[in-house]
């Protein structure tokens, strides 16, 4: 009878170190979880002051370029991809790759056409000149900056939740919660590994 009793501790103990141990570790995953959604939500704060510039930018060199329409279309166009992202598809956006993928897709579109628009106010030495052209630059460099800053930031968060997640024993319990699925990483433009030709 006394063994029966000792064994039957035993394994309530053993029961009880397996709950507390489960709870940390799902505790610890929640807490960089949520470590990686508010920094995602810096990331959508740079990328948002970036797009809130860009009509005020497009319609500067507008004043001075007018009849470098394709441009402006493509500008236009690429910011209204990134706007077309729902707000429900950006609330999971850190479980979901694809729509991550489709997110950093639509960033670089803007990008880019935000380069071809810089290349032709480049072109106009007047524009150059304007004040409030100057200001908008300077503001649309220091956004990139932020994105670049926030992009990184949120790589190191999102590394170190998948890091954790990957661990033995977060990694069996981990399994348990589609919400601890592993977080993407932002990655480099496609052809950022090929130096840019310049030719004069």
């Amino acid at each position: 009878m006394k063994l029966g009793a000792i064994g039957c501790v035993a394994v309530l103990v053993l029961v009880v170190l397996a709950v507390l141990v489960g709870a940390g570790v799902y505790n610890n995953l929640n807490t960089l979880d949520q470590a990686v959604r508010a920094q995602w939500a810096q990331v959508e704060n740079v990328y948002q002051r970036r797009a809130d510039l860009i009509p005020n930018l497009v319609e500067t060199v507008k004043g001075a370029a007018s009849f470098e329409k394709d441009t402006f279309t493509q500008v236009t166009e690429a910011r209204s991809k990134v706007g077309q992202i729902s707000g429900e598809a950006l609330k999971n956006i850190v479980d979901d790759p694809q729509a991550f993928e489709r997110f950093q897709q639509a960033q670089a579109g803007l990008s880019s056409a935000l380069s071809r628009l810089m290349v032709v106010a480049e072109a106009y030495p007047d524009l150059k000149a304007n004040a409030n052209f100057r200001e908008l630059q300077a503001q649309l460099e220091g956004s990139e900056n932020r994105i670049a800053v926030e992009r990184k930031r949120f790589n190191e968060t999102a590394q170190a939740f998948n890091t954790k997640r990957q661990s033995f024993p977060t990694v069996l319990i981990a399994g348990f919660f589609p919400r601890f699925a592993e977080k993407p990483y932002f990655k480099a433009a496609e052809g950022a590994d090929r130096a840019p030709q310049v030719k004069f």
